[in-house]
């Protein structure tokens, strides 16, 4: 069974859905769900993401099942792998995988990521190093860049990192 749970975090409430104890989907704008409200089911998920909101976690370590293709689970795998505070292109993404002609697909891909953050799809631009799309919007995209940037002590295309604290 499919529970949820609303986590804040510092662009707005998100949404955590769990089924079991692994993370099937966060979502950047709560609304109607058809699954049943708790909000203890993600205290461990809240936590993670609240550390890395702040600036002290890195990484996480949560169960995840997102739902979607294998080719979709080859790119996911593909986004855990790049590392924190650096960003990939959507070719960089496709050649990785072995399927350097698949630079749409991929992007179809990384824009059906039911999990982001954990599953930092975030950290893909485009190959000029603009900013493309992300559910949580672009503001939000520049706003984790920015804190992943100032956190690894690198300059991402002169994002201006957040304020600590």
């Amino acid at each position: 069974m499919i529970v949820y749970g609303l986590v804040p975090a510092p662009f707005g409430e998100i949404l955590v859905a769990k089924d079991g104890d692994a993370v099937v989907e966060i979502g950047f704008h709560p609304g109607d769900v058809p699954w049943q409200r708790d909000d203890d089911a993600v205290v461990e998920v809240a936590a993670q993401l609240d550390a890395y909101f702040r600036g002290e976690r890195r990484s996480f370590e949560l169960p995840l099942a997102p739902r979607g293709t294998e080719f979709q689970h080859e790119v996911w795998r593909a986004l855990q792998r790049i590392p924190y505070g650096e960003t990939r292109s959507y070719s960089d993404i496709a050649r990785e995988i072995g399927r350097p002609a698949a630079v749409r697909a991929v992007g179809a891909a990384n824009g059906a990521n039911p999990i982001p953050i954990v599953i930092p799809c975030h950290r893909v631009v485009g190959s000029n190093g603009s900013l493309t799309g992300f559910g949580g919007g672009i503001t939000t995209k520049r706003w984790l860049l920015a804190l992943e940037s100032r956190v690894a002590g690198l300059t991402l295309f002169g994002y201006s990192a957040p304020a600590s604290g």
